[in-house]
């Protein structure tokens, strides 16, 4: 009897392994080569907004930082591409090793939205949510801003802002 009941533990147990691989397996990052997105830089309309944000709370402003605007641009076509407002994107994606691997100066910061249709909406949002509230006026000195759609999904719009050391 102790024989069939380890062959079924031990049957549950390799069950369980390849449920679990077959998930992991499903979270790869998507192709942006062969996604339909466009995505468009949009730092220089939410530089201002910005920057008088950090102002009125005393801060020095902030500089276009082209690889915070790479950056932005790779996640918003990532997001719009994957239908979904995600920083990380299955099991092996991390924030810090994608903004390296942009240029990007560490450091850095990341918000996300999707849904708004101008800069000054997203901004807006963005202020009125306590943590990406914190992260503009954290000790960073670049930024970079983006917006994406997937033409094949309702094109909605995704952004990414990136703030940078």
């Amino acid at each position: 009897m102790s024989s069939i009941i380890l062959s079924r533990r031990g049957l549950l147990q390799l069950s369980g392994l390849a449920f679990v691989a077959g998930i992991a397996g499903c979270t790869t990052t998507p192709k942006l080569a062969t996604t339909p997105s466009n995505a468009a830089d949009e730092t220089a309309s939410a530089l201002p907004l910005v920057n008088q944000l950090r102002a009125k709370n005393g801060l020095p402003p902030l500089s276009v930082d082209p690889h915070a605007s790479a950056a932005a641009i790779f996640q918003a076509k990532r997001m719009a591409s994957a239908g979904r407002m995600k920083h990380v994107m299955g099991m092996t994606d991390s924030f810090g090793a994608r903004v390296k691997a942009s240029g990007v100066a560490l450091p850095a910061a990341e918000n996300i939205a999707s849904g708004q249709q101008s800069v000054d909406a997203v901004v807006t949002a963005w202020i009125n949510s306590p943590h990406h509230l914190e992260n503009m006026l954290g000790r960073y000195s670049g930024l970079g801003v983006a917006v994406a759609h997937n033409t094949s999904s309702k094109n909605l719009p995704y952004w990414a802002m990136v703030l940078s050391s």
